[in-house]
């Protein structure tokens, strides 16, 4: 596993300083994910994997929901092939414009791995029409990067996003979810977007894709005696990031984001 070089404080507010106002969240994006791409290499792997044939290609990662695609450039400069996804048209020009107006960001991090290619689909995540704009099969993505996207769903679509994920991610171990779990701290019974998000809910839905789960007070109910779904997913990493944007944060700086990968169960 590669160990990161420490980022120094000076560092990160030279970062900061390319992402003014309404970009300020991307900064902070940009941080973390870097440091999950180093630390949890051993995890998830490297932009560059290896067929059934022994043949080297370049991962595919589909990020949904992809706003602006900031996380999609970043990750191209990791390396991988990467897929943006968008409903709105809007968005789309958004993501052509940053990618234009701040390409030198998103250098080359490895030059023996290179870029991987950059793709924006407009499209419905719940439906396959986008998946043959660019021909990928279902369960074709190595990596899917859920930033944001589960909090900005009603939770009653929880079930359907769920299963949608064992449909596009790649069989285990190769094929890997990324999820920001974000906010976990925000009261259950406000409204959203974004809604609630706590990691019980990643846990039960994920375990259960496509299961219509019961909710009080806004809380997906606990079941330990609910059998695990034979097709669902599970967590193989938990973690607290070491920086995350003043939206995460609670008193004293106190982080509550959490970070988890999952896979598709053998």
């Amino acid at each position: 596993m590669t160990v990161p070089t420490p980022i120094q404080p000076e560092d990160v507010q030279a970062h900061l300083a390319q992402f003014k106002e309404s970009k300020y969240v991307d900064g902070w994006a940009s941080l973390w994910e870097k440091d999950t791409l180093n630390q949890q290499r051993g995890t998830i792997g490297g932009a560059i994997g290896e067929d059934a044939q022994g043949q080297s290609y370049r991962r595919k990662v589909l990020v949904p929901g992809c706003g602006r695609g900031v996380d999609v450039l970043l990750l191209a400069s990791f390396g991988f092939d990467a897929y943006g996804l968008e409903y709105s048209p809007a968005a789309l020009e958004a993501c052509k414009k940053e990618e234009t107006e701040n390409h030198s960001w998103y250098r080359v991090r490895d030059q023996a791995v290179g870029k991987g290619k950059v793709t924006f689909v407009q499209g419905d995540f719940f439906d396959d029409a986008w998946l043959q704009t660019i021909g990928v099969p279902l369960n074709g993505f190595d990596l899917i990067y859920d930033y944001t996207f589960f909090c900005a769903l009603e939770p009653a679509l929880r079930p359907k996003w769920a299963l949608r994920h064992t449909q596009l991610l790649a069989p285990s171990p190769r094929g890997n979810l990324i999820c920001l779990e974000y906010p976990r701290h925000k009261d259950p019974k406000a409204n959203g977007p974004p809604f609630a998000a706590p990691s019980e809910a990643y846990v039960e839905h994920l375990s259960h894709p496509g299961e219509d789960l019961p909710y009080k007070n806004g809380l997906v109910k606990q079941d330990p005696l609910r059998e695990t779904s034979k097709s669902g997913l599970e967590r193989v990493a938990y973690w607290q990031p070491e920086r995350t944007h003043v939206k995460g944060q609670g008193e004293n700086g106190v982080i509550h984001d959490r970070v988890s990968i999952w896979r598709r169960r053998n």
